[in-house]
């Protein structure tokens, strides 16, 4: 009788499963990639970001990477996992030695999966419109997309591991819309009304939209913001282990 598999082996194994569900689903594929690769053309053709000192294109294209990471771990996770909630899926996964922990570990696994293609993606459409990143922060803005997917993971899981699966879908695509629009990822958080600002800063969305642009335009690691996605990451990550149901 062969021995079981090890945690790590099983967390891949959720992982690898999970990101060919995501990229088997046309809906997800609209939200991860056709959605944000509509905003970047509309940036890049729009002066909706003129003025900010750089070209349209190198100041648009950090924060369309950073909606990505948002579409994907919070958007779609979230979405995916509230109605596999609904349909028992999740009610059969805690019969299995995955746990809570695993379970989260391998849609994490598969958010950097698709937000790899992701990347590639828009980089090659940014790359047409003439993009210019720092090559020397892309490195930084690679760490800083990653933590930002682990925080967008965990609030996601979070939301639909405790709410139905009907308030989970409009609670993500509501705060998706909110968060592109005024949470501070494509226009900085410094040039919405004075009164939002503070509020705004201290948003994950906010923090990833910053230290993606600090990364790819200035080559510079965004410290305060850093330390915001982190902090997220940390207390998203431990509340959604806590409170999420199975079903």
């Amino acid at each position: 009788m062969s021995a079981p598999a090890s945690l790590p082996v099983r967390i891949l194994n959720q992982g690898r499963y999970e990101a060919i569900t995501m990229l088997r689903n046309g809906e997800q594929l609209i939200l991860a990639v056709f959605l944000p690769l509509m905003a970047l053309v509309a940036l890049c053709v729009t002066p909706i970001l003129d003025g900010y000192g750089s070209s349209r294109v190198d100041m648009a294209t950090p924060g369309i990477l950073a909606l990505c990471a948002m579409s994907t771990a919070f958007t779609g996770q979230g979405i995916a996992t509230g109605f596999d909630r609904r349909y028992g899926v999740l009610r059969f996964l805690s019969t299995t030695p995955l746990g809570k922990a695993g379970l989260i570990a391998g849609k994490g696994i598969a958010v950097v999966a698709v937000l790899a293609i992701q990347v590639v993606v828009v980089s090659i459409v940014a790359a047409f419109f003439g993009w210019q990143p720092s090559w020397t922060g892309i490195p930084l803005g690679l760490v800083s997309l990653l933590l930002g997917a682990a925080a967008f993971t965990a609030l996601g899981l979070l939301v639909a591991g405790t709410a139905r699966p009907e308030a989970t879908l409009a609670v993500t695509n509501l705060l998706w819309i909110l968060l592109a629009a005024l949470g501070g990822i494509i226009i900085p958080a410094g040039n919405l009304p004075e009164l939002m600002q503070p509020f705004v800063e201290i948003l994950p969305s906010a923090a990833l939209g910053e230290a993606m642009r600090s990364a790819l335009i200035d080559a510079a690691f965004n410290i305060p913001a850093t330390l915001i996605l982190l902090a997220w990451t940390v207390l998203g990550g431990l509340a959604a282990v806590r409170w999420f149901k199975w079903s």
